[in-house]
Order: structure tokens, then C-alpha cells, then sequence
């Protein structure tokens, strides 16, 4: 029964992301910026309804109080693919999020993510990547958005621990700008490199910002790392038994 609803998911974004992104890719010829994001977060809504309405995975989100008034570089965890598709529909703001440029290359959607103002980064080039991340970042961020940075780099799976980058927290320094450490149980409904959802509820759990001054990149990533991995457990236990504490 998982599967059908799965394929019928599937099919649900299908259809919906192709008359989505040409309108997207149209309307970027007049509109830009702001309008054009939340315009294209509607397609992003849809998505999600798709996954409660027809795979039953819903979201819970505690801490939304934790989240600043004020510039904000937001470090969650990376189980599937939920939570690219979910996040802009649960933010306040426009969130800028920085991928490999490759994930332009993908039909439609690529093509009607690179309209927006987003951080497409060449990973082989870690130098440049790293300035294109700083100026365009600092920029975004005084434009009102946030920039989304996923420490890990990667999906994870679930009841597992990926090496934590300080790339978020480079930007916090540089820019004086807090990171917000973000727990999402994501895998629990929504396996990673898997289209087989399965219904249940989505834990994200968001933490208190991580304020740079007087701190270093290094140590910043860690506090980040270690409220996490600590509140993942908490949330999802059952996929922790058998697996190691955070590493200190």
C-alpha cells in the first residue's frame, strides 16, 4: 500500500512541477526577488500536501520561537528529501539555500530553481565556492532572507551521524550573522534516496541561535553538532538504540 501511495505521490509532483516551473520561468521575466519565491513556494505546498493528503506524513515543529527577528543562517539536519520541499513553507522568510550547481541541470524544477535567488555553488572549486558563498550570502541576508545550510552536506540515513562542516558557521563569523541548529526527523516517513513514504509524523525541532561573537568557526559547528545529534536522539530513539552517542 506504501508503494501505490508513493507512485501516486510521484505522480502528483510530476504533473504539478511542469505547468509550475514554466510559469515560474515566464513570470521571472518581470517579477523577481521576493514575489517570485513565495510564488514558486506555492508549487512547494503542493508538494507537501501531496505527501500528508496521500502518504499521510505530517509535520510537528516545536522551538518557532527560537527562530530571530533579525538575519538567521539556518543548520538543520538532512535525512531525505522532505525537507528541501518542506522548509519554505514552514518559514517566515525567503530562504536561501546553497546546492551544487548540478541540481540546476534537473528538468524544469532546476531550470525554475535557477531564477531564484539562491547559492548555487561548483563543489570542485572549494575556494571560489567559498567567496560566492560569503559575497552572495551577506547579500541575501541583508535583503531580509535566510540562508539554509545543511552542515552535513548530504542525506543521511536514518539513526546516523554525517561529518558536520563548518561552512554555516564560516558565514556566522564572517558575517556576524547566528546559526540556528535545526533536529528533522525526516527519515522516520521519507527514507533517504528511497521515493517509499511511509505515514507518520515529521519531528522538527528547532534550537536557540548560536550568537559568533567571540567565537570561532570550529567551535560554533560543534555546539551546533552536539545539539542535534542529542536532540535527534530524543526525538527519534528508536533509530538511535543500536547506534553511538554524539561524538564529542
Amino acid at each position: 500500500m506504501n508503494a501505490l501511495r508513493s507512485l501516486l505521490f510521484v505522480l502528483w509532483m510530476a504533473v504539478t512541477v511542469v505547468p509550475y516551473a514554466i510559469a515560474v520561468m515566464l513570470l521571472s521575466i518581470v517579477v523577481r526577488g521576493d514575489r517570485l519565491y513565495w510564488f514558486t513556494v506555492g508549487w512547494l505546498r503542493l508538494s507537501t500536501w501531496g505527501a500528508r493528503v496521500i502518504c499521510g506524513v505530517h509535520a510537528r515543529v516545536r522551538g518557532r520561537d527560537n527562530l530571530p527577528d533579525g538575519p538567521a543562517i539556518l543548520c538543520p539536519k538532512h535525512q531525505s528529501t522532505w525537507e528541501t520541499f518542506a522548509f519554505p513553507t514552514l518559514m517566515p522568510r525567503p530562504l536561501c539555500y546553497v546546492f551544487k550547481r548540478e541540481l540546476l541541470m534537473i528538468p524544469f524544477f532546476g531550470w525554475a530553481m535557477g531564477r531564484l535567488d539562491m547559492i548555487h555553488i561548483d563543489r570542485s572549486k572549494r575556494t571560489e565556492a567559498w567567496n560566492k558563498v560569503a559575497e552572495q550570502g551577506r547579500r541575501f541576508m541583508a535583503e531580509g532572507h535566510w540562508v539554509i545550510m545543511f552542515p552535513e552536506g548530504t542525506r543521511t540515513p536514518r539513526g546516523s551521524q554525517g561529518t558536520y562542516k563548518a561552512g554555516a558557521s564560516r558565514l556566522a563569523v564572517a558575517t556576524g550573522v547566528p546559526i540556528v541548529p535545526i533536529a528533522v526527523t525526516s527519515a522516520r516517513c521519507w527514507p533517504r534516496k528511497s521515493f517509499v513514504l511511509k505515514p507518520g509524523v515529521v519531528d522538527i525541532s528547532i534550537g536557540k541561535p548560536i550568537s559568533p561573537e567571540g567565537r570561532d568557526a570550529e567551535s560554533m559547528m560543534r555546539e551546533a553538532e552536539a545539539w542535534i545529534e542529542a536532540e535527534m536522539r530524543r526525538l527519534d530513539p528508536e533509530a538511535y538504540r543500536a547506534a553511538p552517542g554524539p561524538r564529542p
